[in-house]
């Protein structure tokens, strides 16, 4: 045998060695491919051609794009008959997107304006129910004007109360928003303080109904009895599900409420309260309120040594949350490089500061007024063109805001940056 030949010979078998190593990689994802497959269908999880098929065949586009809705009905929920539930179902008669629970519907309504005219305004409002296909249901507190203040009514909670009937059309987002629960087995805590109640409602009957052994904590804070919303669904609940503990807590109970019976506990939530009742246990918390609850609560659970990824919030309106394992971020990379930003409507050039939030946040805390709806990235009504610089997120926005602008709810300076406010 030549040389040649005998190179010939090693050149073959390195390369069928190789062919054979190509094959048996292949063929085993391939078998992990179809066992994934066979796991997604098993949980009714579509693949991304699927997905796209079911989005046109529903008539849903990109997620910024609005969709008809139909009110079903509306259910008052609460003694003073100021919570409704809308239940909406999709003019086309299309299947509905599904949604984790706790997320959230974005709404474009007609509102009346002062002038007598209607105005377009973009609102939020959380899934109050676990996903199913018939319906979405939110629930929707009438917000009265603040006592002894010029500050007038909630105007899209009050539409909805006052203008909105059986019948009546909606555009409605596809669901969206990062609070939502995990789908593990860790034991969960909810804290819910008034209206925050409405995702810990999605939270809750999902959980019991896909997960019935979890244990599961709801703690829910309200003035007193004429406020809880679906009082008689929670106590159903927690007397069937024996894994599910129900703590009602009123700071201000009326004459005639007795603690035992209508309440377990006097006073606000804390975390006093929480230390108190819960096991010794590793939970997860989610936690939705009024901003003064949120910025005790929080901080309060980390200094109790709640690790920063077992808590997860959502505040309803401006809250300054400051957490104590802050992780590196833009915001504190930016803190060293001198940025500065500049509002150029409003005539502000102000310092940018590592603790300062969101640019929404920022430019509130310094009187800039800034249109705002979910202030979690999935609306775009705060949506700002960027005149100069650059402007990065903590977490990928649900909204797409357009080619050279931004969304200043969940947006940080990466670099001095001029925005159009």
């Amino acid at each position: 045998m030549t040389s040649f030949s005998l190179l010939l010979w090693i050149v073959f078998g390195i390369a069928l060695q190789l062919a054979l190593w190509l094959s048996i990689g292949f063929w085993h994802h391939w078998l992990n491919y179809l066992a994934l497959r066979s796991r997604g269908a098993e949980l009714n999880v579509p693949t991304g051609q699927d997905a796209r098929r079911a989005s046109e065949k529903a008539g849903v586009g990109p997620r910024q794009d609005f969709r008809t809705f139909r009110v079903d009905r509306k259910v008052m929920e609460d003694a003073a008959h100021s919570v409704c539930s809308f239940y909406l179902v999709p003019e086309d008669g299309q299947p509905l997107p599904t949604f984790l629970p706790g997320q959230f519907l974005t709404f474009r309504l007609d509102a009346p304006a002062s002038a007598g005219d209607s105005e377009q305004i973009i609102r939020c409002y959380s899934l109050s129910d676990a996903p199913c296909p018939d319906y979405y249901r939110i629930s929707i507190k009438r917000m009265p004007a603040p006592l002894g203040s010029d500050v007038p009514p909630g105007r899209s909670s009050n539409y909805f109360h006052d203008r909105i009937t059986a019948g009546s059309l909606l555009q409605v987002r596809v669901p969206s928003g990062h609070f939502h629960i995990d789908r593990g087995d860790t034991p969960v805590v909810l804290v819910a303080g008034g209206i925050g109640i409405t995702p810990m409602l999605s939270m809750l009957n999902w959980c019991l109904s896909e997960q019935p052994g979890r244990e599961l904590w709801l703690f829910y804070g309200v003035r007193d009895g004429r406020e809880l919303v679906m009082k008689a669904h929670l106590e159903a609940l927690a007397a069937k599900h024996p894994n599910f503990h129900l703590h009602l807590c009123f700071s201000n109970p009326l004459p005639e409420e007795i603690a035992g019976r209508d309440y377990q506990h006097r006073g606000r939530i804390d975390v006093g309260l929480l230390r108190m009742q819960l096991p010794f246990r590793s939970y997860h918390f989610y936690i939705c309120g009024p901003a003064p609850m949120m910025e005790s609560l929080v901080p309060a659970l980390e200094e109790w040594g709640v690790p920063d990824s077992h808590i997860h919030f959502e505040a309803f309106g401006p809250a300054s949350i400051k957490r104590k394992q802050a992780q590196a971020s833009p915001v504190a990379e930016a803190a060293d490089t001198g940025i500065v930003v500049t509002f150029a409507r409003s005539g502000k050039q102000l310092p940018w500061r590592p603790d300062a939030g969101s640019l929404l946040e920022f430019a509130e805390a310094n009187g800039i007024a800034v249109n705002s709806g979910c202030r979690a990235g999935s609306c775009g009504t705060c949506q700002t063109a960027i005149r100069t610089g650059e402007v990065s997120y903590r977490e990928p926005p649900d909204f797409d805001p357009e080619p050279g602008s931004c969304l200043l709810c969940v947006g940080v300076p990466r670099t001095s940056v001029t925005l159009e406010v």
